[in-house]
């Protein structure tokens, strides 16, 4: 980060500006994700001048980039070497920043296979709420000192502090893919994605919608194409299927896309996230199901206690992501004790309170 000691500088000054002030501010890079989350709010702090790669060692599978970094840039290196970004994080728009990336914590149809985007961050280099450069964990996963901090800022909204830079485990491109297409109704869907759980099926991702459930084999050839033989459904050739998948991860698909007319009548796009075994939830709206049934999105006009209610009666939650109005909250209430672990955090990186108020809970 040395070449950009002086852009850290100058984020800093502004942090303890507003500190000194009382003055919020919106920690922003490619404004790519301004919808997630509660309203932002505040002076904007702009990341990206701090961009770039800082290190890229692909033997080691670890690559350092700064916060403003497109996250184009990033994944276009890592394809140059056959790596990539396993968890497929969202790109919203072509400005996205990998610090927004973190600090929104999505992933992409892998999820389920792979694991989360906390689960890849090495180490993380952060601007406190008094202007201080902090830096925790580092390149190697044997790395234990500071490692879970780090994790703690994969889906912080950004309201701890300004992700500086950080450090991501990656992978190799997986040599074999291949997407299968079934007609089947939710219920059976979500009865085969179980059972083949229970396999040894390369299953990289699956997405049900409108009768139609498209399941992702990934891994050795030899591998997938003996599984894509033994599970029948129709072949997608590549080329349709990559544009297929990257329309889910990007919400491109058409299911994802609500108009403004949708919104200003009330209509809403939520994601319910719970156990896989769960049965099809007799919810109105539209449902497109991923994540082998852990993770269920519901484009509907019904009440926001009755979609939260009738999860969590399932032993889940929901995240009300697209909305016109946001007051029933964005992500489901913590627990008193569980929020007050986050207000104590909150507390010790941004005691004044400055960084992206609301965006997470509106009590912090």
């Amino acid at each position: 980060m040395d070449a950009h000691s002086a852009d850290l500088r100058r984020l800093a000054d502004q942090v303890v500006t507003a500190r000194d002030s009382s003055t919020a501010l919106e920690i922003r890079g490619g404004n790519t994700k301004a919808f997630y989350g509660g309203v932002p709010r505040g002076e904007i702090l702009d990341t990206r001048p701090l961009a770039g790669i800082s290190s890229y060692e692909p033997t080691e599978l670890v690559v350092t980039a700064l916060a403003g970094t497109p996250l184009a840039e990033l994944e276009a290196a890592l394809a140059s070497r056959g790596q990539c970004l396993p968890f497929e994080p969202p790109r919203f728009g072509a400005d996205g920043t990998v610090g927004g990336m973190v600090a929104a914590g999505l992933a992409g149809p892998a999820r389920a296979s792979v694991g989360a985007l906390r689960d890849y961050v090495l180490g993380v280099s952060v601007l406190n709420g008094s202007g201080e450069t902090l830096t925790f964990g580092g390149q190697v996963m044997k790395n234990v000192a500071g490692y879970d901090i780090s994790r703690v800022f994969s889906g912080s909204m950004g309201i701890l502090g300004v992700i500086c830079e950080v450090s991501l485990k990656v992978m190799p491109v997986t040599p074999g893919c291949a997407t299968l297409v079934f007609d089947i109704d939710e219920g059976p869907a979500l009865v085969e994605l179980s059972r083949w759980a229970a396999l040894p099926v390369p299953l990289s991702a699956s997405a049900w919608h409108r009768g139609q459930l498209f399941v992702r084999l990934a891994g050795a050839r030899s591998a997938v194409d003996s599984v894509r033989q033994r599970l029948g459904g129709t072949d997608i050739d590549p080329r349709t299927a990559s544009d297929w998948w990257q329309a889910i991860r990007d919400h491109r698909h058409p299911f994802f896309c609500l108009a403004p007319a949708d919104l200003a009548r009330g209509e809403c796009l939520w994601r319910l996230s719970v156990p896989d075994t769960t049965p099809p939830m007799a919810l109105p709206g539209e449902r497109l199901v991923e994540w082998g049934g852990a993770q269920r999105w519901l484009r509907t006009t019904a009440p926001a206690a009755q979609i939260r209610d009738a999860v969590a009666a399932r032993g889940g939650h929901a995240t009300l992501v697209r909305a016109a109005d946001k007051s029933p909250g964005v992500f489901t209430a913590l627990a008193q004790p569980l929020m007050s672990i986050h207000q104590r955090l909150k507390q010790s990186f941004d005691p004044a309170g400055i960084f992206n108020p609301g965006r997470l809970y509106a009590e912090l």
